[in-house]
């Protein structure tokens, strides 16, 4: 019943962050400012890890075809596959659970603590609306941070294989360029949607329903990120089976 009942109050809070919505000159900026915050802070580690990654794919797969029989462009096919189609929406999704569900659960449940919700709905203001209607908007800046991800994992496979001598430049990009399926991107980019939204409501639900003090807040951002990353892996299954299977 604890379960049921938090499951109803999480779809009860997304009804009511789209009623009675703040004054668009606001809004407006508290978007911007949510964008900056959400996406293009987290950037940097998003480059970083997904160039390592494709690079680390590239030299694992590398090891594993060792026979002679086997071209090397598949090196790069497989490179290509498992970063556009796993490691850059889910992966990744994952690392933005950990960095900004874990800030929007405490700066959320940091004003709860402080009573400064409390303020903003005593002002008559959907505090809702205010402070998670933002966050939701930003995060379907979202596909943009993939984008870049699976750019720079294809590239770090790249460097990789040329660097360690895995395989030829040309053969790596013939095997990048084989049998390419746009929908892949799609489906990837559909997948980063959905993990977008996941990202930013549920840890909001757990901050904005936070009851008690400082201690709690740290408590609710763990707990935020275990049952954010739990919703993202399965959804994960059932968008695969849909979208691919």
């Amino acid at each position: 019943m604890k379960y049921i009942s938090a499951i109803g109050r999480y779809f009860m809070m997304i009804i009511e962050v789209f009623r009675k919505p703040t004054k668009w000159s606001v809004m407006k900026g508290l978007i911007f400012k949510e964008i900056d915050e959400l996406i293009f802070n987290s950037l940097g580690i998003i480059i970083f890890i997904s160039f390592f990654i494709g690079g680390v794919v590239t030299i694992q797969t590398a090891l594993n075809l060792t026979s002679p029989f086997i071209p090397k462009y598949l090196i790069g096919f497989a490179t290509r596959q498992s970063v556009i189609l796993e490691f850059a929406p889910t992966f990744t999704s994952i690392i933005m659970v950990g960095k900004v569900g874990s800030y929007i659960t405490s700066s959320i449940g940091s004003m709860r603590v402080t009573e400064q919700i409390d303020a903003l709905e005593v002002m008559g203001v959907n505090a809702l609306n205010y402070l998670i209607f933002p966050k939701i908007i930003a995060m379907f800046m979202y596909p943009f941070a993939i984008a870049i991800s699976m750019f720079v994992g294809i590239f770090g496979g790249y460097i990789a294989a040329s660097v360690g001598g895995f395989a030829p430049s040309a053969d790596f990009v013939s095997g990048v360029q084989l049998d390419f399926i746009p929908f892949h991107v799609t489906y990837a980019f559909i997948k980063s949607v959905v993990f977008a939204f996941v990202i930013a409501t549920i840890p909001s639900y757990f901050g904005f329903y936070l009851k008690g003090g400082a201690l709690e807040v740290g408590k609710a951002s763990t707990t935020s990120f275990i049952w954010t990353s739990v919703i993202v892996i399965i959804l994960n299954y059932f968008l695969t089976q849909l979208l691919l299977g």
